[in-house]
């Protein structure tokens, strides 16, 4: 019986051990994944705006953006949570901080990078690793863009609301 128990003390780690486990994953995640996602979108935000490519594709996508109370250039805060979320987030937050977007127009764009931050990825290891259909493809492509399309423009109703718009 004492040996059960010692064994079993052996086994299970303890509150402080699976802290600093813990700790050092969330550590490792933001440092091998969030980390170079931000950098990444902070050099193409840089990018666009130095070659003007920023200012040419937000007037062309001006009106579209306008549904959702956004300026044409959130558009690539979009495109960046198409590859991940933490890429989307930074875009967003590198195009508040040049002042291209308010903090409402961030808010609206944050909860559309999670609704369909990193659907590439999503896509290929769950979609076609689980070898589904090819016919449900495109639709399995199109609910998390409408998802976030739905959720911008609850999330700017709700702004509108509350006076902050």
């Amino acid at each position: 019986m004492a040996d059960q128990t010692a064994d079993l003390q052996k086994i299970k780690p303890s509150i402080v051990e699976e802290f600093v486990a813990g700790a050092k994953k969330g550590f490792y995640i933001g440092a091998e994944m969030i980390a170079p996602a931000m950098v990444l979108a902070y050099v193409l935000i840089q990018f666009l705006d130095i070659t003007g490519i920023m200012n040419s594709v937000g007037k062309f996508l001006g009106p579209v953006m306008a549904v959702f109370g956004l300026p044409g250039e959130a558009v690539f805060a979009l495109v960046a949570a198409f590859f991940a979320k933490a890429a989307g987030c930074a875009t967003a937050a590198t195009l508040y901080s040049k002042g291209v977007i308010t903090a409402a127009q961030a808010t609206i764009l944050f909860p559309a990078c999670v609704t369909m931050g990193t659907l590439i990825g999503h896509f290929v290891r769950i979609v076609i690793v689980s070898n589904a259909s090819k016919k449900w493809h495109p639709l399995l492509l199109c609910v998390p863009l409408v998802d976030a399309a739905v959720v911008m423009l609850l999330t700017r109703a709700v702004l509108s609301i509350m006076g902050l718009d």
